[in-house]
């Protein structure tokens, strides 16, 4: 995939076009077929993946339904910087095209172009932030403060 082709994932939008390359060349590229489970709740996460073609269904133990994701998606961005178990199970729904950055992946990426990375970190925490907002106002029709401060 290439560097301009990345930029339709959101995570990687605000990068130049040179750091999105470095980034492309970090990438490992999966293809899987429907049904197959990516990881397991409570695994131990090791990269983030972007879906680029097919869909993924995240499920959590925690609460009923799931979550459907399709081509531009983005998830377990947190296993970039943090190892811990993760919090939910992801398995594809059709067949599907993946693009993995691994935690080891990414601190090379960091070495080399440590504000590229922090402005990745920063999207991560951005989206992060708006998903858990869009959360809160969906419990039960309540508002919640949307001025962005995070306090």
């Amino acid at each position: 995939m290439s560097e301009h082709d990345l930029k339709r994932f959101t995570l990687l939008a605000e990068l130049a076009e040179d750091e999105r390359a470095a980034v492309a060349e970090e990438l490992e590229t999966l293809q899987v077929e429907a049904g197959t489970e990516l990881f397991e709740e409570g695994e131990q996460g090791e990269g983030l993946l972007f879906v680029a073609r097919g869909g993924v269904r995240v499920e959590s133990s925690r609460c009923t339904g799931g979550l459907e994701l399709g081509p531009g998606a983005a998830l377990g961005a947190f296993s970039l910087v943090a190892s811990g178990a993760r919090e939910v199970r992801a398995e594809t729904t059709s067949r599907s095209t993946l693009l993995v950055l691994r935690r080891s992946a990414f601190r090379r990426f960091a070495d080399t172009h440590p504000r590229a990375a922090c402005r990745l970190l920063e999207a991560i925490l951005r989206e992060t932030t708006r998903v858990g907002r869009d959360a809160l106002l969906d419990l039960d029709g309540r508002d919640v403060d949307r001025s962005g401060s995070g306090d």
